[in-house]
């Protein structure tokens, strides 16, 4: 009769050090990032530390965020999303070209851009899941279709190339100190986005972490035909993830049209790609099955601190881009290094 050795443990029963279960958070490689990137613009541009110039930094980086927790929790999904740039303007024109048109009191337009904006991202999904089209193809269609339709339509119902101004219709006073508010901490002004982004990553980090939608997330985004096996709704997570990028883009929409009252309908192209990027930095994986809402916010606060820390040390703003496309690389070589040594340990 064979006994078996104790010094044998099976690999589901050995507890992990502190340090383990540290590292084998995706958002820690971000994090480090974060760090190195104050430090460096604390030496080379030190007023960034002053409060309203790091106020500024987190306006930035809230703008960038709010979009970063719907297209986080999408990759971990396994899927990603061309047409939130866009989507964004979609929204605020929507808003603003009905209310104006139509005379109507500007709630009326926000509670259907919100409706539009959700039926974006059901639509999106809905088409994925249906023609099992890869979502590059499907949300890159929706890109260019709204593209098209944001200019067509400005010019249509405005006769220019941005709404026409709202700011003297019913309700819209109500609505700006709602979506484009101000509020001091110890004296400085600290825009409403930043409020609505911290909420976000909380709400996105509990679903992830503390509920069943979280584990479906993660498991369609590993592989989606295994977690369908298990009983995964796999198209109503990939839809409903769809729309919780819709919804994002809603409300940084509504911020867009209150703050500047009018919109330009060519903006938002090329936008997807901070989003995007913010996501990568923040340790979320293209593959999908991998990351973080708190690791996406990290991303977008490097984004707030590239952005600005570059006027702030008075440089070319023509290097930004190269800037930000380094900080892309080098994060997600760190991201990767931190992965496959937690795996190891």
């Amino acid at each position: 009769m064979s006994v078996a050795n104790p010094a044998i443990i099976d690999e589901r029963m050995r507890s992990r050090s502190p340090l383990q279960r540290l590292l084998s958070r995706p958002e820690v490689g971000s994090l480090v990032g974060a760090v190195v990137v104050l430090v460096f613009f604390v030496i080379v541009a030190p007023v960034i530390l002053q409060p309203a110039s790091f106020a500024t930094v987190l306006y930035g980086a809230s703008t960038i965020g709010i979009m970063a927790v719907g297209v986080s929790l999408l990759m971990i999904g396994g899927e990603f999303d061309l047409s939130t740039g866009v989507a964004v303007i979609s929204s605020a024109l929507t808003a603003s070209l009905f209310s104006w048109y139509f005379v109507l009191n500007v709630w009326v337009g926000v509670g259907l851009a919100l409706l539009v904006s959700l039926g974006i991202g059901f639509l999106n999904g809905w088409i994925l899941t249906k023609t099992k089209l890869p979502s590059f193809i499907v949300t890159l269609a929706t890109f260019l279709m709204l593209t098209g339709l944001n200019l067509g339509l400005t010019r249509l119902v405005g006769g220019a190339v941005a709404s026409p101004t709202i700011s003297d219709m019913d309700g819209f006073s109500v609505a700006k100190a709602i979506f484009a508010a101000t509020f001091k901490i110890g004296g400085v002004d600290i825009q409403i986005t930043v409020l609505f982004w911290i909420v976000l990553v909380a709400v996105a980090s509990w679903i992830l972490l503390r509920t069943k939608i979280g584990n479906w997330i993660f498991a369609v985004g590993g592989d989606a035909e295994a977690a369908r096996a298990v009983g995964v709704p796999v198209a109503k997570t990939k839809i409903g993830l769809f729309m919780g990028v819709g919804f994002c883009a809603w409300l940084l929409g509504m911020h867009n049209l209150f703050a500047f009252d009018a919109v330009q309908s060519g903006e938002g192209v090329g936008n997807e790609f901070l989003y995007i990027i913010a996501a990568v930095i923040g340790g979320c994986l293209l593959t999908g099955g991998y990351g973080s809402a708190i690791g996406g916010a990290i991303g977008a606060f490097i984004f707030g601190m590239a952005n600005k820390g570059i006027v702030y040390a008075q440089w070319n703003p023509d290097w930004f881009k190269f800037f930000l496309g380094l900080m892309l690389l080098l994060a997600t070589l760190v991201n990767l290094v931190v992965k496959r040594r937690a795996e190891r340990k």
